[in-house]
């Protein structure tokens, strides 16, 4: 399980590496929910959230690259 403090010492790539494999891992167990052959329902959560944190981490750097350029860039502007 990947924790969110795990994550935010990770680069962007790393993050998007960890995201991918967690959707492709969400991907084979909900087919395996549909067989009904899921070992552990829990695995299904775990994924979700996962998905979840690296998405939010990706979203707050960019939201903090965004004002820093929109800060740097409204001084050059006026």
């Amino acid at each position: 399980m990947t924790k969110a403090n795990e994550l935010r010492e990770m680069s962007n790539e790393q993050i998007q590496a960890v995201w991918k494999d967690a959707a492709e891992s969400l991907f084979k167990l909900r087919l395996q929910a549909q067989t009904e052959k899921l070992a552990s329902p829990t695995e299904v959560r775990r994924s979700r959230r996962t998905i979840a944190r690296c998405q939010t981490i990706l979203a707050e750097r960019g939201k903090v690259a965004a004002s820093s350029e929109a800060a740097a860039g409204g001084s050059e502007a006026v």
